[in-house]
C-alpha cells in the first residue's frame, strides 16, 4: 500500500492537473452535433461508431472520463510552441484542424457513451493480477493499481483514466510504453516509475485482471 505522503503527493498531483486543465476549458456552448458527425465518420474506423473498439490495439473511448479524454486530446496536439506530448503520427494528424472546443465537445460525446467492457481472459495469471492491482509489491516500491484507478478499476477524472473492461493488448502496450518513457505524458513521472518496476509477466497479468473489472 501507499505511505500517507505518498498519497498526499498523488492528490497534490491531481490537483494541479485538473487546475490546468481547467484553465484551458474551451467555452461551455459546445457542439455536440459535429462531434458526434466527426466521431462517425472520422474516429469510427479505429475506435468504433460509439467508442467501442473493435480492435486491441485501439482503446476504447466510451464511458472514459471527460476531462482525461480531452487532456489526452490535447497531449496529441503541439501546444505554445512546443512538440506534442504524446508523439503519435495518426493522432497527431487527427487531432489537428479541431479546435480545442472540438475536441472538449469529441470527450464529452466518449464520455457519454457506454462501455462495451473486455473481459478477463488468462485464468492462470489471475491471482498474480489481482495482487498487483489490490497490493501492489511494498518490497520494490511498487503501488497498488487500485490507489489511483480505484478498486474496479473506475478512476479518477482529469489524472487516471477508467481501466476497467479496457482492452488488456491495449493496457499493456501503454504499460510497456511507460516503462520505456516511450509515452511520457504522465505527471511528475507517475507512470513511467511504476512501469519501471514491472516485469512483462506482471504487466500482462494486471492488464488482463483489469479487462475483467467492474
Amino acid at each position: 500500500m501507499l505511505t500517507q505522503i505518498s498519497r498526499a503527493t498523488l492528490l497534490s498531483l491531481a490537483v494541479a492537473a485538473g487546475t490546468a486543465i481547467a484553465a484551458d476549458k474551451p467555452s461551455p456552448q459546445l457542439d455536440m452535433a459535429k462531434a458526434k458527425q466527426t466521431a462517425e465518420n472520422v474516429c469510427a474506423a479505429c475506435h468504433g461508431l460509439d467508442g467501442n473498439s473493435q480492435i486491441s490495439a485501439n482503446p476504447k473511448l466510451a464511458g472514459q472520463h471527460v476531462d482525461y479524454l480531452y487532456k489526452q486530446l490535447l497531449n496529441f496536439k503541439p501546444q505554445g510552441g512546443k512538440p506534442a506530448e504524446r508523439n503519435n503520427a495518426v493522432m497527431g494528424g487527427m487531432v489537428a484542424p479541431l479546435s480545442n472546443d472540438e475536441l472538449r465537445a469529441l470527450a464529452v460525446y466518449y464520455g457519454e457513451q457506454k462501455l462495451k467492457p473486455e473481459v478477463a481472459k488468462n485464468k492462470a495469471t489471475l491471482d498474480r493480477g489481482q495482487k498487483l492491482w489490490r497490493a501492489g509489491d511494498p518490497s520494490r516500491g511498487l503501488p497498488a493499481c487500485a490507489a489511483c484507478h480505484g478498486p474496479a478499476g473506475a478512476g479518477l477524472p482529469t489524472q487516471y483514466p477508467r481501466i476497467q473492461g479496457q482492452f488488456a493488448d491495449y493496457t499493456e502496450t501503454q504499460l510497456k510504453a511507460f516503462r520505456l518513457s516511450d509515452r511520457a505524458n504522465d505527471p511528475a513521472s507517475m507512470m513511467r516509475m511504476i512501469a519501471v518496476k514491472m516485469t512483462d509477466a506482471e504487466i500482462k497479468a494486471v492488464a488482463d485482471y483489469a479487462a475483467g473489472l467492474r
